[in-house]
């Protein structure tokens, strides 16, 4: 059965006596679902242990929020998940730019329509999308941007500056009853971040020169950097004070997770029904590359090393697999080693350099990058005693040429004139699926290699291992 929504003040009293304000709202939900067992922020991965205890109590205890962490860390989306916690839609003052509870409005306008109209008065809802408002912190945010500004148009009209009804709301007011989110909130200017803690704290503030006294429900979160939130002159510190908690975010701190992420953010390039597969220690070297990135000193950490890193080399060592597909005609797209440096345009966007490795390119970076995540990658795998029996027919003079364009039938070859080979394969994938198998044996070599069992010579149309 469907419910009629309220249409009047007159109609609500009759499922209310009082609409709660934002934070019970949300408290009461967060309760819910925690009764329920229900996952409380689907999509973010590896924050059970660390963020979403403090993040839990503080939406418990109403507290303003301030996300701290560098760049791809979730704080978006933690804020936009928030959302869950609100009701479907709530009730308001219909046509009130500021979302008024119609219970105990505070716009002078919704004042003045109760006091004409009484349970004649008509309720609207809003939809819980529409009660985040977000704004991102740049320095020419002005004042009339977040808070308002007086709307020459009902000063034309014939109302006064001292009449509050000639003020066009900004974005924090028309937040009322909702979230506000301030992306990078140390770059706010110093004079805009005295009228947001009014606001915070006072529930006042000026526009013109004309004190407006609104108390509004809001919940406010915000993010930043934490070079940029701890450095003076780039916050004013009781701006600060009125967060009531501040949360720490951080980047994955296991590969599996990083791996998790890629996959669940990952747009996969597909053409035809071609059949993509991604051998998992080919997801494993690229997780691995981000965290060698993100302790590297040839990269400035302060910036941070996104997720988006492993996202979009994710998908580049794919649209690699997926373009040697459509030139071979092979039915089956799989990413090789040879196919890492296709990531390398992803990858460097996203990376701040230091400037002391001048010395060294772009290129030669991610390349000692990408080494080192595949000996890593390979040591977890293999053991170099049981590749003993590949190890010595190299010795006995066979050489295996690899290339990104090279048939997968064509690797099969391998088997025959490598003993032990296809054992080794066989530990990663399915050795008798050509795409699959020659993806593990450019794994294989390419491990032996930077292990110091095998050499590594650049050919005209690939790599010759010897």
């Amino acid at each position: 059965m469907t419910i009629k929504k309220p249409q009047t003040l007159g109609e609500l009293k009759k499922q209310f006596s009082r609409l709660p304000d934002v934070r019970e709202e949300m408290r009461k939900n967060l309760i819910h679902k925690l009764e329920k067992k229900e996952p409380l922020f689907p999509g973010l991965i590896g924050y059970d242990e660390t963020v979403m205890p403090g993040l839990i109590n503080a939406i418990l205890c109403g507290h303003n929020i301030i996300f701290l962490g560098e760049r791809g860390q979730g704080k978006s989306r933690l804020i936009r998940g928030m959302i869950d916690f609100l009701d479907d839609d709530i009730p308001a003052v219909s046509g009130c730019s500021i979302n008024d509870d119609p219970f105990k409005p505070i716009c002078i306008e919704c004042k003045k329509r109760l006091s004409e109209m009484g349970d004649d008065l008509p309720i609207t809802t809003i939809p819980k999308d529409r009660r985040l408002v977000e704004k991102l912190a740049t320095s020419d945010v002005s004042t009339a941007d977040l808070i308002g500004e007086v709307d020459p148009i009902k000063i034309a009209q014939g109302r006064t500056l001292e009449d509050e009804s000639a003020i066009h709301f900004g974005l924090v007011p028309r937040a009322n009853r909702g979230i506000f989110a301030v992306n990078e909130l140390p770059d706010l200017a110093e004079k805009i971040q005295v009228a947001f803690f009014n606001i915070m704290e006072e529930s006042d503030f000026q526009i013109k020169g004309f004190p407006v006294r609104l108390p509004l429900d809001i919940l406010i979160v915000a993010t930043a950097n934490p070079e940029d939130y701890t450095s003076r002159g780039r916050i004013i510190t009781p701006l600060k004070d009125r967060f009531d908690v501040q949360l720490r975010t951080h980047y994955p701190t296991e590969v599996k997770s990083e791996i998790a992420i890629m996959e669940q953010e990952v747009r996969n390039p597909s053409f035809n029904g071609l059949e993509t597969h991604v051998p998992e220690f080919i997801k494993e070297i690229l997780a691995e590359m981000t965290f060698q990135a993100r302790s590297s000193s040839e990269i400035n950490q302060k910036s941070g090393v996104s997720c988006r890193v492993s996202i979009r080399s994710y998908e580049a060592i794919m649209g690699s697999a997926l373009r040697r597909c459509l030139e071979l005609s092979e039915e089956k797209a799989v990413p090789r080693i040879t196919d890492i440096e296709s990531t390398f345009p992803a990858i460097l966007g996203k990376l701040e350099l230091e400037y002391e490795v001048a010395d060294k390119s772009d290129n030669e970076i991610l390349e000692n990058l990408a080494k080192r995540a595949i000996k890593v990658v390979f040591d977890d795998h293999f053991q170099t005693e049981e590749l003993t029996s590949v190890i010595e027919s190299f010795k006995d003079g066979v050489a295996a040429e690899v290339s990104k364009s090279l048939p997968s039938e064509e690797y099969m070859d391998g088997y025959e004139v490598i003993p032990g080979m296809k054992k080794a394969v066989k530990k990663l994938v399915d050795p008798n699926d050509p795409p699959k198998a020659s993806s593990a044996m450019e794994f294989i070599l390419e491990g032996l290699h930077l292990s110091n069992k095998l050499n590594k010579e650049v050919a005209d149309k690939g790599i010759v291992y010897k």
